[in-house]
């Protein structure tokens, strides 16, 4: 148990349920703050919410031990918008801090909000219209990211960035689908083999800290 707790940010509340975790973690004392631009808490107990209407974060400067942004910049808008979402997250994290970072891959086969095969892959332009053919929605509003695309926005953010993909992609295997046959397969293939190939693993996740 830690004496003093850790301050966390949790960016993008949704259901409220990651916040929840880490404010009621048996093992870890956490002082959890959560912010979103609307209010879809199914689970309000822990945290202290806010509302915001953009990237911009309410909090002072290096305030937050940990931060998260899981399944997020997709959602904050085009490249000005997603470049000062990271500059919001690296601005309130403390020096000795970190960032957990999640991206849904833009070369993922299966596009992850509407479940539609090569959604994301399509040229910008082509994707509403096709979003509206398969009469899954009107108007498709997420920019995911590829993994070169992505390492850019960090090089140019001056982050110290490492890339745990197939690490996060082993521990989802073996919480969620642990009889999976690709949980077993996961199991017997070794990191060498499958690091080359991090660039189209459906979700991209990196560990984010300021440079020392």
């Amino acid at each position: 148990m830690h004496s003093t707790p850790i301050e966390i940010l949790d960016v993008g509340t949704g259901s409220g349920g990651i916040a929840h975790y880490f404010a009621s973690h048996p093992d870890l004392k956490c002082n959890v703050a959560s912010v979103d631009t609307t209010d879809n808490r199914k689970i309000f107990d822990g945290f202290d919410f806010q509302q915001v209407s953009d990237t911009h974060l309410p909090f002072p400067d290096e305030s937050f031990d940990v931060v998260l942004s899981n399944h997020v910049i997709e959602h904050v808008g085009k490249i000005a918008e997603q470049k000062h979402h990271l500059s919001e997250l690296k601005r309130v994290l403390r020096r000795d801090g970190m960032i957990y970072l999640a991206v849904p891959n833009r070369w993922m086969l299966v596009e992850p909000h509407y479940q539609l095969a090569f959604l994301s892959c399509l040229p910008t332009p082509w994707r509403t219209p096709y979003l509206r053919w398969r009469g899954k929605g009107n108007f498709y509003d997420c920019e995911p990211l590829s993994l070169k695309q992505l390492q850019q926005f960090l090089e140019e953010g001056q982050f110290n960035y490492r890339n745990v993909s197939v690490e996060a992609m082993r521990r989802f295997f073996d919480i969620e689908k642990p009889h999976s046959i690709a949980c077993k397969l996961l199991r017997q293939c070794p990191d060498v083999l499958l690091t080359p190939l991090r660039s189209l693993i459906p979700t991209l996740v990196y560990i984010l800290t300021k440079p020392r």
